[in-house]
């Protein structure tokens, strides 16, 4: 992730515009996640291409191929932590757990 993504201290999530987004498993294999990565940009390239067509059959296929790289990622679908904790995915993280973390973040960076 660049810098100006942080990351929450657990490692599970990055940050874009105050709102918390699910990073990949970490514990993936390097070769399983570079063909997962590969995948996805491929389904992401066949979205853009759909949508130029106008084909929304294509475009509904692509963003399937997506949602499947994403899921083997661990960026969707069950979480990859064992720990019980529950999942903040796409929530705005002044609304979670990493409020004051992330607030305490943000000032230091003021």
């Amino acid at each position: 992730m660049p810098d100006h993504y942080p990351s929450t201290p657990d490692g599970r999530y990055f940050i874009v515009r105050g709102r918390l987004w699910r990073l990949a498993n970490p514990a993936l294999p390097p070769d399983e996640r570079q063909r997962l990565v590969e995948q996805l940009m491929t389904a992401r390239r066949q979205v853009g291409a759909a949508k130029k067509a106008g084909d929304a059959a294509a475009e509904r296929a692509a963003r399937a191929a997506v949602d499947v790289a994403k899921r083997g990622l661990g960026e969707r679908g069950p979480v990859w932590w064992t720990d019980g904790a529950p999942d903040f995915n796409r929530r705005m993280v002044k609304n979670t757990p990493y409020a004051d973390w992330y607030a305490k973040l943000a000032q230091a960076g003021a």
